[in-house]
């Protein structure tokens, strides 16, 4: 697993994709917090990062998408899975691999973040006047979000040789698993079920930490959804060598 995760650390450095990714991210999650809108800090006046934690698994669904989006595609497509799949490590190790790999991609981005945190700790008024462990919960729900997020790009990765395809369902899933769950909810058409149907979607979840407190009941869904997705790409790359 250790060589496939370098081995994709490698593939993200040597190119362009984890630079643009770092960067764009950045670049729009600090625009729309400290300066687009009425809502960004300066313009409310709050210690808060509410807007970073609103915009970012908005900008995750199309940026984790765009990381994933090669991960079995491009292997697929060039012939080299098969390559792969002859060396002496399993498909669970090269899932796990490219996952943790993709992770560390989203924690880089997320990190210097840090600075938007530090930099409010210091405005307010008086300083430190800052909700730390809701800001906290909320970087925990993000580190999550982003994982779910890049089990679902792989599991579209490994589904289609074309990456274009596999970058759009990818966004799809993750924008249908984000906001999808909770919008049926609010069309009261499932009756006393209802709060099961917005249980299953991540936006509940990922607010429900936001709020400082880390639920074992929210920790397992992230876990089951991860697992679910990494147990399907599994499923999909053993369905190729029958």
């Amino acid at each position: 697993m250790f060589s496939i995760f370098k081995k994709e650390i490698r593939g993200f450095l040597s190119s362009l994709i984890a630079y643009v990714v770092i960067i764009v991210f950045l670049l729009i999650i600090g625009l729309f917090t400290w300066v687009f809108a009425d809502g960004n800090v300066l313009a409310l006046g709050h210690a808060n990062l509410d807007v970073l934690f609103f915009m970012a698994p908005w900008v995750f669904i199309f940026l984790i998408s765009a990381i994933t989006m090669r991960s079995f595609s491009e292997e697929i497509n060039q012939g080299t899975f098969e390559i792969l799949s002859t060396k002496p490590i399993t498909d669970i190790d090269i899932i796990l691999g490219k996952f943790f790999a993709a992770i560390s991609l989203v924690l880089f981005a997320i990190l210097p973040t840090l600075l938007y945190f530090f930099s409010v700790y210091q405005l307010g008024l008086p300083k430190g006047n800052i909700d730390v462990g809701a800001t906290f919960g909320s970087y925990i729900g993000l580190l999550l979000l982003g994982a779910s997020y890049a089990a679902i790009g792989i599991f579209s990765s490994a589904v289609t040789p074309n990456q274009i395809v596999a970058f759009i369902l990818g966004m799809f899933l993750c924008f249908f698993f984000y906001v999808g769950f909770q919008q049926l909810s609010n069309l009261n058409l499932f009756g006393t079920f209802d709060s099961i149907v917005q249980a299953l979607g991540i936006q509940f979840h990922y607010d429900s930490i936001s709020r400082g407190v880390v639920d074992t009941r929210d920790l397992m869904y992230f876990g089951s959804l991860i697992t679910v997705f990494l147990g399907l790409t599994y499923i999909v790359l053993n369905s190729r060598k029958w």
